[in-house]
């Protein structure tokens, strides 16, 4: 659905993106992320026609962007971090406008519309003027305004900024809900919030694509079965004891324990190495039963941390 080669975008001697290349399958839903100035906000604006690239090709289901840029756009519903709604517009003018803007044809714009509010929930506010909406309404107007003519592309930046958690909830829902019949993208500061929306997550820093991956490979990739958070029955010597005689254990990690009579422990071996069956039997030669065994979960966050001070490390280096 969405095709990126090489897009490379300058602002005079400043690189903003660098030969960043990947692609969307129809029905994705891909998290966007990069830290301020990481080159994100470029990028999308280049995917929706905004900009030009100094570079690069973008092909939006097979029609190349620079080449065909309103066959492509029709294509594509973009909510901006701030939207640009008319506050002196009821939400009803607004969207009609809107429809008249993407060409939707008047016969066919109450029932398309009247589909739309009812779905991102703005239905009930439809005569009521845009500039006194709550700061959530005008987040679900935005949204709506992406929706009209059925793109088969949506482009989220930060949609639930300065949402509050209910609002939150409903529009992550949403977003959801629209990822099941079209393509979506969605850029956003919330990490867990990308966790739970996106099965693929693409992080971008210094202008460079640095991961392209689910997040559960992009876990297993850094940290994997290869580290295993332990709660063993029994005193910390006898544990340290019976690991340290795993010759595939390298580094043991001893953390307060949340049981009496227990020790928690991290056990840490070489990558790709799946040490689970040893470590069982060596605490079961030593009498010492295993409450819970689990890879050490780690989280977006730590991910994008990783991977942003990885790649900014490697830059350091080089210059």
């Amino acid at each position: 659905m969405i095709e990126v080669q090489h897009l490379t975008k300058r602002y005079g001697i400043h690189t903003a993106v660098h030969d960043v290349s990947f692609s969307i399958q129809k029905g994705e839903i891909v998290g966007f992320l990069g830290p301020n100035g990481a080159g994100k906000s470029t990028t999308m604006n280049i995917l929706t026609g905004y900009l030009s690239a100094t570079e690069g090709t973008v092909v939006i289901d097979g029609v190349k962007l620079l080449e065909e840029p309103e066959e492509c756009k029709k294509k594509i519903g973009y909510l901006p971090e701030n939207p640009p709604l008319y506050g002196h517009l009821t939400v009803d003018e607004f969207l009609r406008f809107v429809a008249d803007l993407k060409y939707v044809p008047r016969r066919r714009q109450k029932e398309h519309l009247e589909s739309i509010m009812e779905k991102v929930g703005i239905l009930h506010v439809r005569g009521r003027l845009v500039r006194n909406l709550s700061k959530g309404y005008k987040q679900r107007v935005g949204l709506a305004q992406a929706l009209v003519g059925d793109p088969e592309i949506l482009i989220l930046d930060e949609p639930t900024i300065g949402l509050d958690p209910r609002q939150i909830i409903d529009i992550r829902t949403l977003i959801k809900d629209l990822g099941k019949d079209r393509t979506v993208i969605l850029s956003s500061h919330i990490l867990p919030e990308v966790s739970m929306v996106c099965k693929r997550v693409l992080i971008i820093n210094n202008g460079v694509i640095v991961a392209d991956d689910t997040p559960e490979n992009l876990a297993k990739r850094l940290m994997g079965t290869n580290t295993l958070l332990l709660r063993i029955e029994g005193t910390r010597e006898a544990v340290e004891k019976a690991l340290s005689a795993v010759k595939e254990v390298q580094e043991l990690e001893f953390r307060p324990s949340q049981e009496e009579g227990t020790v928690e422990v991290v056990a840490k071996a070489p990558e790709e190495t799946d040490i689970r069956k040893a470590v069982f039997t060596a605490c079961a030669r030593a009498g010492l039963p295993i409450l819970q065994m689990r890879s050490l979960d780690i989280s977006l966050e730590d991910i994008f941390l990783q991977l942003v001070t990885q790649e900014s490390q490697t830059k350091e280096a080089i210059a």
